[in-house]
Formats: structure tokens, sequence, C-alpha cells
């Protein structure tokens, strides 16, 4: 392609709302444009590395036994209606009514699609099977932000897998384990597994593959002693063992104007490793009280996972006051016993603690947690905190921010019993399918790449998925040397097979070399009058910035087999 010929509307300046770095130079690169919020359009340059990503992607899944499918991307809210997310999917589903009235809704995910497909199969002799899509998803995000990480209009590979039983899952699911670490090493991510929450999936278990990044919106905790890492709505670490401040018969209650909050109290003489913190929320539509050690968070997808709860926000100001008497910065659970209370188990065996009483500006010292507070569960609500000892070798546990690049799940018979999914057995006996969901968002994957493989001048695309492999730069494009020598190399890149793009724009070199940066093209050709004098290209490596002269007759040469190592290697 000759750069004079492609539309590549590179601007200096950011978008004023972009943050993510990804968001700045994908924009000023020309590879997208804002339609609006959450939405983009792609341009050639990004539409290239948005290909290139898909491909790599298609290769590996067909090399697992995948079959590709292609599903419309609207849905009736029957199917939803029938595995109970049309009501648990809330106000990220965008729904609308068609001319006769017949609710629908934009796909966020298919699994209920493919899980009615998969009702065709009959016989257990047709399993196991592995089918997959890269379809548009919609989801109605409240606040798109950092470009193509938080969109609300997007492609997505995702996968199923449908087995007989439980241990087919496993293979399967191992399978599109092994098949994304290809992935992501292919994409140049340096992508590593964790444990992760199922959130409104459901399933048995998954994982997440994630890429460390400030622009990301996860925390995983990670050990770098055993390797455990994990999402925060899942991780877990050892306690410090916390001494108990000395107790009493019975709370004692004592004044505390105008503390309303953990810190205050704290400053007061009550550390927050000694207080109980007491939240109050509507947990499908019951008033229901959680309980923490004051220096925890709470952690509302812990809360959702070990409970299986659909609905949870927090219960409002009035709500409270009517049940317990008092506002917050107030409240406890001592003497509560109309309302369910779950406690987290850092608070087990804890004496001597503060909480407060249920009466504003008063709260109660001397609590033994057992004793005082009739709790009804004790559940897993904290997250932990950076510096924690590792529940595996007790090293110190990192909290790192990340972007989820892809997750894979073990569904289990949900959506398969829903949609009537099932097969006779080797015995004639009626057996529902089990089945796992793998999902990669492709245009996440290619912002992800942005987000690590950039510097201070533009992108630094890895090779695999850069929009063009090699940039042949023309200093003077009035040279009558300098454009036959352009065009030799040129014509020999297209007969290797190389993404070659031709800077054939007149104008200053500087532009051109800033322009080339910015879009990240890894490799770059200059050629000009100086260097043929001396029978030379200059050679860029845009991935680590090096210059190297290059004997004209090699250099192209020299070139692709570097583009073939990068493609092989991921870099």
């Amino acid at each position: 392609m000759r750069w004079s010929s492609l539309f590549i509307p590179t601007l200096r300046d950011a978008p004023a709302e972009a943050e993510a770095a990804s968001h700045r130079l994908l924009v000023r690169g020309g590879f997208m444009r804002q339609l609006q919020s959450g939405h983009y359009s792609m341009l050639p340059l990004g539409w290239r590395v948005h290909q290139k990503v898909s491909t790599i992607i298609r290769q590996e899944m067909d090399a697992i036994g995948g079959q590709e499918f292609f599903l419309p991307a609207m849905h009736p809210a029957d199917l939803w209606q029938k595995s109970g997310r049309w009501e648990t999917m809330g106000d990220e589903m965008f729904r609308l009514t068609d001319r006769k009235g017949a609710e629908l809704a934009l796909g966020m995910t298919h699994e209920e699609v493919f899980a009615t497909l998969a009702a065709e199969i009959t016989s257990y002799k047709t399993l196991p099977q592995i089918w997959y899509q890269i379809q548009t998803k919609f989801r109605d995000e409240p606040r798109p932000k950092s470009g193509l990480l938080r969109v609300r209009e997007f492609f997505m590979k995702d996968s199923y897998s449908f087995n007989l039983d439980d241990a087919g899952l496993d293979a399967a699911f191992d399978a599109h384990h092994a098949a994304y670490t290809r992935i992501f090493a292919r994409l140049g991510l340096d992508a590593f597994p964790v444990q992760a929450s199922s959130g409104a999936m459901g399933g048995s278990a998954s994982v997440e593959f994630m890429v460390a990044s400030p622009a990301g919106e996860d925390d995983v905790a990670r050990c770098g002693g055993c390797g455990y890492a994990a999402n925060v709505e899942r991780a877990s670490a050892a306690l410090d063992p916390v001494e108990n401040r000395p107790g009493s018969e019975a709370p004692e209650s004592f004044n505390t104007p105008g503390i309303r909050t953990i810190a205050a109290l704290a400053e007061a003489g009550h550390p927050a490793e000694h207080q109980i913190k007491s939240l109050l929320y509507n947990v499908n539509g019951q008033l229901t009280v959680l309980l923490l050690r004051g220096d925890h968070p709470l952690l509302e997808q812990k809360f959702i996972d070990c409970t299986g709860v659909t609905n949870i926000e927090p219960a409002e100001a009035d709500d409270i006051r009517a049940a317990l008497g008092a506002s917050p910065g107030s409240l406890g659970a001592v003497g509560v016993t109309d309302l369910p209370i779950y406690a987290d188990l850092a608070l087990q065996g804890r004496s001597g603690m503060t909480t407060g009483a249920n009466i504003d500006d008063v709260h109660l010292t001397g609590v033994d947690v057992e004793r005082d507070i009739k709790v009804d569960h004790w559940v897993d609500l904290r997250g932990i905190l950076e510096g924690e000892a590792c529940i595996s070798c007790g090293e110190p546990l990192s909290i790192v921010r990340c972007i989820e690049a892809g997750h894979i799940f073990k569904l289990g018979r949900k959506y398969a019993e829903a949609m009537g999914a099932k097969v006779l057995d080797s015995d004639g006996v009626t057996q529902t399918i089990t089945m796992g969901s793998y999902g990669i968002g492709v245009g996440r994957a290619m912002a992800a790449a942005a987000e690590t493989h950039h510097d201070e001048n533009g992108l630094q695309w890895p090779m695999a998925i850069a929009p063009y492999e090699v940039v042949i730069t023309v200093v003077k494009t009035d040279h009558e040397e300098s454009m036959a020598a352009a065009e030799s190399a040129y014509a020999e890149f297209q007969a290797a097979g190389v993404d070659v793009l031709l800077d054939d724009r007149p104008g200053r070199p500087g532009v051109k070399f800033a322009d080339a940066e910015l879009i990240g093209i890894p490799l770059r050709l200059t050629v000009g009058p100086r260097g043929l004098e001396n029978n030379q290209l200059e050679f860029t490596d845009r991935r680590d910035g090096t210059k190297s002269d290059l004997v004209l007759d090699q250099a192209t040469q020299h070139i692709i087999d570097l583009v073939n190592q990068g493609r092989r290697l991921g870099a």
C-alpha cells in the first residue's frame, strides 16, 4: 500500500477525555474514531490490526477442533427468560420492542442461542463439540471509558464446548486454557491466568487471563513466591494474628459525638482492626446486615458468589433508620435479632471490639462477636490488602491493576437444562449436556497490546498484529534514484508476503518519521540520496529504537528475516 493513497487521519493532539494511553494513541494514530459514547468506527489501520488479532484467534480455535458459526446479534426475550438472565442482566442489556410488540435484546453473549442449537444433538456419539464465533456484542455500560477497554459495542470471540460429562468439560476447559496461552503469546501480550468469579455467567469455575496495566479495571492478588494469582473478587490471604483487647462481661456504651467514620473512631483510641464495620444492604429485597473488621473493605462480588443472591444494593438511609433506629456511623449488630446477619471470617473469635450502639453518637466497646452478636452466616466477605500473606506459601501478596484479556468458564448444565439440550448416552439414558464458555474481546486485546507496547512517540505494535510490518520512508520523493530504490524494495517485500507501506508522500522527512513512529510500524527502511551514495539504506527497529545502515542489495532480505522471526515469536 502507498501512504499517499491510504486514509490515515493522524492528529497532533488526543481527545480531551482520553485517559488511557491506548485511547489517546489509537485516535491520534488514525486507527479509530468515536461515533458516540462507547461506540467506535474502525478506520483502515485499526481494522487491519483487528483482523490480524481475529486471524490468530481463529487459527488457535481451529487447532483445538473449533467450528466457526455466525449467529444473530438480536435475540428474542424468551431465550433469556428461559435461562433466568432476562431479569438478572439488569440495565446492562439493550432491550427493544418490534412493531408487533415482541420483546427483543441485543446479545451481550450467546450461551442461550448456542445451547438452543445444541438441543439438536441427540446422541452422545456426536459429542464432544466446540463451537465459536466472532460477533458483535452489546452492553449498556453506564460509564464507557478508556477507548476500546470499556465500550457498549464490541467484537468478541465466544466459544462453547459441549460434552457428555464433567470429565469431558474438564478436557475442553484445559484445551481452551492452552489455546488462550498460545493466542496471547502470539499477540505479544504477557497474559497470566488467575482464579476468578463466574459472576452472572454462573458455573463451577472460571479463569481470567490478565495483562498488568495501570489502565485496567481489575485488581489481582499475585504471589511472587508460589505463583498464586486470583482476582481480588476471589482472592484469599492469611491474616496476621490480632491480639484481642481486654473484654468485659457485657458491652459497654460510651458517647461519640460527631464520630461517623472508622478513621474518626480510630483517632479516638479504637484502632480499625478492633472495630466492627456494620453495613446494611437490600439483598433480594430483604434488609440484611454485613459485618467486617473495621480495616477490611467489603467485596460485594464475594458476597454474591458465596450466597448466590441475584440482587444486592446498599440500603437507603430511611430504611436503615427505620430498622435500627440510627444513622450510618452509629450502627451495630449487638442485640439485632430480626435481620439476617452475615459476618466475615476475620471476626471469628474476636473480643474487646468496638461497634455502633444503634443510637446516634453512641458506640459500644468490649464486644465479644460470637457472644454478643447473633451471626447467621460466617462467610468470606473482605477484599485482601497489599502485603498480606499468601495462603499457599506465606509470601507477601502484591495487588496488581490489570486488563482482563480473556475469560473461560465451566458452565455446567445450567443453560443446557434451560434450553433442553439433552442426549442419549451409551446406555440409552437421557443426559443433559454439560457446557463451557470461553471469551476474548478482540478490540480489548488490541487495546491491551497498545497499552503495553508504546513509548512517548507512539505505538510499538508486535509484529504479528501490526497494521503494516515494514514502512519504506522516502526522504526526497523528487529524487529519481531514491524512488527507484524504494519501488524495488517495495516489490521485493510484496513478493515475500510482507505487509509493507510505501511512504511516497512529498514533504519533510521529520514529519514522515514522526507519523511512522506514531502508528507503530515495527520496521522502517529509509531511502535517501546520502545513503544511496554509499550504497546503503538506513534501518530502524521501532520496537527498541536501534538504527543501523544496511548494504543496499542485502537490506530487504535482512528485514524479511526479521519479519518472519517476529511473526513466530509474537514480538
